[in-house]
């Protein structure tokens, strides 16, 4: 199921936001070419049982650590904000999702954005381009010596590729599933590309079980 009006949405939106850099470290896109190297050996390959567990990284409200949401359910997403169509596509999938939540369900889930593309991705920015989708939804990132040991850990990926004729610059290949993380902070399912809202919904309301 892919949503063609939010690529066209989304840049709109997009034109009015500042490109500025972390206020913690300047990265140029070439710092974070050499910095991916290091993680693109992991990709993809990691059995679940490997991936997932604590991080802690950036956003508008400070640190923010996925412990800070035991208890509840965690759906993370990793993605940059200039992505002209793979992003938009899985992050309003989950925001459709999350209005099917009821109120209890709601409180006691939290959608996480993070930007793999720190040297455009400010908190700033995040903070707007997140509550595009959903206002709930949290955007962080961080330095890649911050970032890179998340994404590894989770067995995703990242990539930069140059754009030799465009204003962009370059844009970034990335890992496009959905990671569902259940109340014990345990990595629960991931769920694939452009996966049905309905399939979604079922991955999250499944780790509200009693027996989870």
């Amino acid at each position: 199921m892919k949503i063609t009006l939010f690529p066209v949405i989304v840049a709109t939106l997009l034109t009015f936001l500042n490109v500025n850099t972390f206020a913690q470290e300047k990265t140029s896109a070439t710092d974070q070419m050499l910095s991916v190297d290091q993680v693109l050996t992991v990709e993809g390959n990691l059995p679940i049982e490997q991936r997932g567990g604590d991080f802690t990284l950036f956003g508008v409200q400070g640190a923010v650590s996925l412990s800070d949401f035991r208890g509840k359910v965690v759906a993370i997403y990793f993605g940059y904000s200039k992505c002209p169509d793979v992003c938009p596509t899985n992050l309003s999938i989950l925001a459709a999702a999350m209005k099917q939540l009821s109120p209890q369900e709601l409180a006691d889930f939290q959608a996480i954005f993070v930007s793999v593309d720190p040297g455009r991705d400010n908190p700033e920015r995040l903070a707007k381009y997140t509550a595009f989708f959903n206002t709930e939804m949290i955007g962080i990132s961080g330095a890649p010596a911050d970032l890179n040991p998340v994404v590894a850990q989770y067995g995703a990926f990242y990539e930069l590729v140059s754009y030799s004729n465009s204003e962009m610059l370059y844009g970034i290949d990335h890992t496009s599933e959905t990671y569902i993380v259940g109340k014990d902070g345990v990595l629960a399912s991931i769920l694939p590309h452009a996966s049905p809202r309905d399939q979604v919904l079922v991955a999250i309301r499944k780790e509200f079980e009693p027996n989870k």
